[in-house]
């Protein structure tokens, strides 16, 4: 009998408009460009960040915080970066672009 009970499907009925209004609010959140837009910055410095450490860690720097008062002069007195491994990539990037450029030159 509680299955044909008006009153008790009103209160289902109610019960379950309310559980799919809250549904729709969540998607509507989730996929709002606003939103989309906003866990989209959070990711991408997110991201940055690591990757900024990991290329730091790479070239041997140490991050510091700099402080209002430190002079610009002496920022690296107490570790100067390593840039031995940047010339080098540069440099081999120079290199294989210019032998790329001369194999297309004399393949015409």
């Amino acid at each position: 009998m509680a299955d044909t009970d008006p009153d008790e499907l009103e209160r289902r009925i109610a019960r379950t408009r309310a559980e799919l209004a809250q549904t729709v609010d969540a998607i509507a959140d989730r996929v709002s460009p606003k939103r989309v837009a906003e866990r989209t910055v959070a990711d991408v410095k997110s991201r940055a960040g690591s990757l900024a450490i990991s290329v730091g860690d790479a070239l041997g720097m140490t991050s510091r915080p700099v402080e209002f008062g430190d002079d610009p002069e002496r920022l690296w007195d107490e570790e100067p970066p390593n840039l031995a491994p940047v010339l080098i990539g540069v440099g081999a990037v120079l290199v294989i672009g210019a032998a790329i450029a001369l194999w297309r030159r004399r393949r015409r």
